[in-house]
């Protein structure tokens, strides 16, 4: 993990809750014509050697996919929590304004399992994650016959983590007091996500 000198996050585990809490990724990939980027949900795995990895699963048939068979290597790179931090919260009008934000962003290889048991076991590990905690909570075996005729359409794969990159900006250098008016702010205007990540950073108003 290579954190940003200023804004890392305060632990690593951090960063696997920011993924777990924001899932849905963009994955990027470059060719010789133009970039490629496709939006698809990742579930982050720690092996025991600290070793990270992605799963997921991606349409069958899709430029995308045929494009990391052939060139594995690509970007994944998470959003989490963020928003923009006005000056009309502050005292200070000569600060300018800024954006804070969460994010991570994994240089992965792809590898592709195009078996029936390794689709099964990305579609419900994701639904699992996705569903955990809801009343009701809906299952993939709730399809009943109907997954048979929809799994085909998409392919799982793990992503093996080569290099990864934390830049949590959530206010570690703003004055105590600018910080105090930025988070009233934030609470004002109901910014509970970014609210809620600041304050899990640590920073101080003392």
């Amino acid at each position: 993990m290579n954190p940003h000198p200023v804004y890392k996050p305060a632990a690593l585990s951090d960063v696997d809750s920011m993924i777990a809490a924001y899932p849905f990724a963009l994955v990027i990939s470059s060719t010789d014509a133009a970039p490629l980027a496709t939006p698809v949900p990742l579930l982050l795995e720690r092996g025991a050697d600290g070793e990270l990895s992605l799963l997921g699963h991606v349409p069958r048939t899709h430029p995308h996919t045929d494009l990391l068979r052939q060139q594995p290597r690509a970007l994944a790179v998470f959003q989490g929590a963020h928003g923009y931090i006005s000056p009309s919260w502050l005292s200070d009008r000569t600060q300018a304004p800024t954006w804070n934000y969460e994010s991570v962003q994994l240089e992965i290889e792809v590898e592709f399992d195009d078996s029936d048991e390794a689709t099964q076991n990305a579609l419900n590990r994701l639904v699992d994650h996705m569903e955990r905690g809801r009343p009701n909570a809906w299952a993939v075996a709730d399809m009943g016959a109907r997954y048979a005729k929809l799994a085909p359409y998409v392919v799982a794969f793990r992503a093996r983590v080569i290099a990864a990159y934390a830049k949590f900006k959530l206010g570690q250098n703003e004055r105590p007091g600018d910080l105090a008016e930025i988070l009233a702010g934030l609470e004002r205007e109901q910014q509970r996500p970014l609210l809620e990540a600041m304050l899990r950073a640590g920073v101080s108003v003392d």
